[in-house]
């Protein structure tokens, strides 16, 4: 870990995917999804009023879906236009999409980068999967495509138990759990770095820059479950916080920090995902807990994007090199 020439202190990245509300819904079972409702509208201008009040440039991930319909994309082109880096979501954001085969994956990239690249005028050069949903195949096919990094990684082992509570709040059927099977991830996620290092794969390597989650523990670090544990007392998810950045510090880990569109908006926003964790909460009073917990991310670290993140890190070089292996695949015959 080394301090920003800038401002003497180390650096973290923060990101946000950009999760739509027929997003949430289709992966929760719900019926009307496929009308793709949109929040996006009111999302897009709150969070860049949050990100310029900072002076804050950051990623967001974008769902191709979105980018290909004509009422999201004013919301969309605003968040390039404002300087933020543009990410690769998916195109239909299936978290099974390690269940891909190859040339479904290849189909997948190209749709989404296609429709990002007409709304936002960005090519993207960052992947993050639906769900941390990730496979061999998505990493070679990433390569292959000109991808600098992805961020699919989130190494906790809390993953199962957020599925299972998902899954109770659901209305899916037994076949959609299954294709949901690794949603937020499986024991062993937890056993992963969340420090970052480089994927080799057939065709060549890429940058895999983890959701940062505590140092010790594995418990995650990313604003929904700080939101969650305000919930129960606001004090107690700032002290979580704020020991977490010291740890990370203490460990020499440089965070990244994950956002989603859930942290700016309440059940006054979106009604229809009021069963989500913290949704009894208003947007406008998530938004400035929210900024309680990016302000303290700022007074240890300098705030940057995945993709100067990413480039910092690949100038110090010394990364560690990784085979990928993941659970769901069979390993080669010997």
């Amino acid at each position: 870990m080394t301090a920003s020439p800038r401002s003497g202190k180390p650096i973290a990245s923060l990101s946000l995917d950009a999760d739509n509300l027929w997003s949430y819904q289709k992966t929760h079972g719900d019926a009307g999804w496929d009308r793709y409702g949109t929040y996006l509208d009111v999302l897009a201008p709150r969070v860049l009023d949050f990100l310029a009040a900072r002076d804050l440039t950051i990623t967001f991930f974008i769902v191709g879906k979105d980018a290909s319909l004509p009422e999201n994309r004013e919301a969309l082109a605003s968040l390039a236009a404002a300087g933020h880096e543009i990410g690769n979501h998916s195109f239909r954001h299936e978290p099974w999409l390690h269940l891909y085969e190859r040339d479904e994956l290849v189909d997948e990239l190209a749709r989404a980068e296609d429709a990002i690249a007409e709304a936002t005028g960005e090519r993207t050069i960052g992947f993050r999967g639906p769900g941390y949903s990730l496979s061999t195949s998505t990493l070679e096919v990433l390569v292959e495509r000109g991808y600098r990094y992805d961020a699919s990684t989130l190494p906790t082992v809390i993953g199962p138990l957020a599925r299972a509570y998902y899954f109770r709040a659901s209305k899916l059927t037994e076949e959609q759990m299954a294709e949901r099977s690794e949603l937020f991830g499986t024991w062993s996620d937890g056993l992963r770095s969340i420090r970052p290092y480089r994927w080799r794969v057939a065709d060549g390597m890429l940058t895999e820059l983890p959701v940062t989650t505590l140092p010790m523990g594995r418990v995650p670090l990313h604003v929904s479950y700080l939101l969650y544990l305000a919930g129960v007392r606001p004090a107690l998810a700032r002290a979580y916080f704020s020991t977490a950045l010291r740890l990370c510090r203490l460990r020499k880990v440089e965070p990244s920090i994950l956002l989603h569109p859930l942290d700016f908006l309440g059940a006054d926003d979106v009604a229809e995902l009021a069963f989500f964790p913290a949704m009894g909460m208003a947007g406008e009073a998530k938004t400035e807990l929210v900024g309680q917990f990016v302000d303290q991310l700022r007074e240890q670290f300098e705030v940057v994007t995945m993709r100067d993140h990413v480039d910092d890190i690949e100038r110090r070089g010394g990364l560690d090199v990784v085979t990928p292996r993941f659970a769901t695949e069979t390993a080669p015959a010997a």
